[in-house]
Order: structure tokens, then sequence, then C-alpha cells
């Protein structure tokens, strides 16, 4: 009796240990990377659903929009992260692979401009940032801005850039330079926005540009003036909705072949109300006006 009650228990652990198991097998992993800019915020939301769907989970990584685009070109992720439109080039490639890219608008953002918090600089013109950062571009010193930093030695601009696998990058050469212009050379290339924020706060002359969501209490952020005549205007939440400010651009997830079953779940929650609030608490704008429960 007692070998048989053994086998009773035995049975009922392994017929446990199978339920669980399965249960295990069955959570459905959704694999999603891109964008820097966007990998807060995407982190963000992976957390919060998790707690809705406990059965589905979202692996998260960075990498720029390039890496994640040619991620989901190749068929190895879900949703890719982009802080840009893909270029006809990546989606004729995807569509070599049998693979029709959808794109997803998730938000919007500013791409702000910071400066030291000692940099006198109180605006700043599209124009001036083309001469700052591009090819060839006149302005290779404070005082050729009409300015002097304190704690700057020897006056010359320290430009700060992203690595150009990044959207932040890509977005900023069509935005700013133009699409033909290339980034003047000896630019300090930094692998992501927070990087491109620290440095800058550690840097006298230096001038970097990177996601709102990395603004800091520790730099400066000038507003942006379309050009001479224009009002400068702040990077902030607003002005990225209302698309004033000059350097605002769309964020995006894109999917291969419209989405369906847990992806296209997670995608639905992400552009609902509870999904956006997320967005604007991490420090981007919702693709519409939304209601946020009060914290």
């Amino acid at each position: 009796m007692k070998f048989k009650s053994l086998s009773v228990a035995a049975t009922l652990a392994i017929g446990g240990y199978l339920l669980a198991s399965s249960q295990v097998e069955a959570r459905t992993m959704i694999q999603n990377k891109g964008s820097d800019t966007l990998v807060n915020v995407a982190q963000a939301w992976a957390e919060a659903y998790q707690k809705i769907k406990p059965e589905v989970a979202v692996a998260v990584t960075g990498g720029g929009s390039g890496t994640g685009i040619a991620a989901m070109i190749n068929g190895t992720v879900d949703l890719a992260n982009s802080s840009r439109a893909m270029k006809d080039k990546e989606i004729n490639e995807a569509k070599k692979n049998g693979i029709i890219p959808i794109e997803h608008l998730v938000g919007y953002d500013a791409l702000a401009i910071f400066v030291h918090k000692d940099n006198p600089m109180k605006s700043i013109t599209v124009k001036q940032l083309a001469d700052i950062y591009g090819d060839d571009g006149p302005a290779t010193k404070w005082s050729d801005l009409g300015l002097k930093v304190p704690g700057c030695k020897g006056d010359k601009i320290i430009v700060v850039s992203r690595q150009n696998n990044s959207g932040t990058y890509v977005y900023f050469q069509e935005a700013v330079l133009g699409e033909k212009r290339d980034f003047r050379l000896g630019t300090k290339d930094m692998h992501g926005s927070k990087d491109v924020v620290d440095l800058v706060e550690k840097t006298p002359c230096a001038i970097g540009y990177s996601g709102l969501a990395y603004d800091s209490p520790h730099v400066k952020k000038p507003p942006v003036a379309k050009d001479d005549k224009s009002t400068p205007v702040e990077a902030n939440m607003d002005n990225a909705v209302a698309r004033t400010y000059p350097i605002a651009r769309p964020l995006f997830m894109y999917t291969k072949g419209e989405p369906a079953g847990d992806v296209k779940a997670y995608l639905d929650w992400i552009k609902s109300d509870e999904g956006q609030c997320i967005i604007m608490d991490k420090g981007y704008a919702p693709v519409r006006p939304v209601k946020c429960a009060k914290k």
C-alpha cells in the first residue's frame, strides 16, 4: 500500500510539473528591438503590459533604429522601434525577403539641443546648427556665434553627435543639415542619447542633441528658431504635438506585415489611453489627446 501511495503522489507531482511546464511553454514572447530614443518607453510599455497580460512577455533591446529595422527585415523581431521613417532601400530589401513592412505611429518627440549649463546661449537657429554640425560649416568656435562660454578653453566648439545607425542621427541630418549634406569631421559620436547629455553636462565647450526624454536639469536646453525671422520655440511636449518646434518628429514601430494575435493586441494597447499616458510620462508626446489617471 505504501508503494501504491508513493506512486500516486509521484504521479500527481509529475502531473503538476507537466502542467507548470506547459504553462511556461504557452507563454508568448514578443521580440522588440531598435531605437535608443524609444528604448526607455518601450521598456516601460513592456513592464506595464506584463501586469495586464502575464502570459505575454515583451523582450526589449536598443541598438538604434537601423539595427531594429534590419532585424525586422531579417525576420528576427516582431516589432522594430524607429525614430525615423524606413528608407526606400530598406523597404525594397524587406520585400526581397517576402516582408511587407507596416508602419505604426506610436508618439512624437522633440529633438532637443543641449549645451553646458554655463553657456550664455539664449536661443539658436536651424541654420546656426547646420553651421556647427555640417561638413565645412563656418561655425567652429563659440565666438563665431558671438558667445563667450565660461570654462571653455580655446573657444573651440566640441560637436557631440550620435552614431550613424541611430534614427536620431538620420533625422537630425535630414531636418537640420539637409539629406545630402554630411556631418563635419571630428564630431564625438556617442552610442546612446543619455551619453550625449552626460558628455555635454561635463564639457563647457560642448553642444549636443538627443530626444526630449533625455532632458536633464544639469544641462541647458536653448529654444530653437526655424530661421532669423522666426520666434525661438522651446522643446517640449506641447510644441512637439503642435509641430511648432522646428525639430519635432514622429516615432514609429514597424511590423512584418499587418500585425495579428498578441502583437496586434500589444500595439492596440500602446495606442490606447493607457499606453499613450505612459509615453507622456516618459517625456514624449502622444499621438492624440488622451485622458490620464492622476498619480
